[in-house]
């Protein structure tokens, strides 16, 4: 399981991603096919998103899944 520290880091990045794309919380859930509830919980690093779930929000921010892992790497 993702420390909590890893589960932050990628949180911010998909936060920031989703802020420079112009993007509410509820119109990156919906592209998303996730709750915002969902998305909510892992910009705040308070939930392990699934594979499926990752790709479906890097495909909503039409990035790749290692441009989110880079992104949070940092």
């Amino acid at each position: 399981m993702p420390s909590r520290d890893s589960r932050a880091a990628l949180g911010k990045a998909v936060r920031e991603l989703r802020g420079k794309r112009e993007l509410t919380q509820e119109a990156l859930a919906h592209k998303a096919g996730i709750t915002v509830g969902h998305l909510s919980k892992i910009e705040r690093g308070h939930a392990n998103p699934t594979w499926e779930t990752l790709e479906a929000i890097a495909a909503a921010l039409e990035v790749s899944i290692a441009h989110l892992a880079q992104r949070a790497e940092k």
